[in-house]
């Protein structure tokens, strides 16, 4: 005969201390998806400023990347932990295969085209072509360079319009969907190339016109 179970015994989801604290980690990714879902609700409501967004979904952005690497082969991608989970959190599963906050994706609070921006963004278009020309194709190795280049983006008003600042966040979506370890395909990074180097020079074409209107 089996056990009696009693009802007012607690469910126990481990037995060991390595269990328990894989439960424990599982939970804490499910809270900053759930966490990441009301804080990009309540920034399309104007229920939160730009100025309060942006860092608290930069932190929630850290903290997510950070968990990843803790579950390991747990959660071999996001999409299926949260099918698992029953998870109906599409604004938070946006932000995260877009690895940004909304206010850099979208450029919503941009302001004047200074001469320090267009340097320094001039010079991650550089590293970044460099690195590709160094026929770098790891994500570890690209991600960081598109990231800062798509975040320099977002400073410029007009960039929202640009068609290769899309086609920048697109590849960025593309990198945050593969592990660190995995490569660019040799179609994909000639591509990749093609797309910075146009995205490159009409940096520059449409900045020619807004010079003109800066203070």
């Amino acid at each position: 005969m089996s056990t009696p179970i009693s009802l007012d015994e607690e469910v126990r989801l481990y037995n060991t201390n390595a269990e328990r604290e894989k439960y424990t980690t599982l939970a804490t990714l499910f809270g900053i998806i759930v966490a990441l879902d009301y804080l990009e609700r309540a920034y399309v409501r104007d229920s939160i400023t730009a100025a309060e967004y942006s860092p608290a979904c930069t932190r929630l952005l850290s903290q997510y990347k950070t968990m990843l690497k803790l579950v390991g082969a747990d959660v071999p991608n996001i999409d299926d932990f949260m099918k698992r989970y029953r998870m109906d959190h599409p604004a938070a599963l946006h932000r995260l295969k877009v690895g940004v906050p909304a206010t850099v994706e979208h450029s919503s609070e941009a302001g004047p085209e200074t001469g320090k921006w267009i340097a320094e963004t001039t010079q991650s278009f550089i590293t970044f072509m460099d690195g590709l020309r160094l026929r770098m194709r790891a994500k570890d190795q690209l991600h960081p360079m598109l990231q800062e280049l798509v975040t320099g983006y977002a400073r410029f008003k007009g960039s929202k319009d640009w068609e290769g600042r899309s086609k920048m966040v697109s590849w960025l979506i593309t990198l945050n969907g593969m592990k660190a370890s995995e490569e660019l395909t040799e179609e994909q990074s000639r591509q990749l190339i093609f797309d910075v180097e146009h995205a490159y020079a009409e940096f520059f074409r449409s900045l020619g016109g807004a010079k003109d209107s800066v203070p």
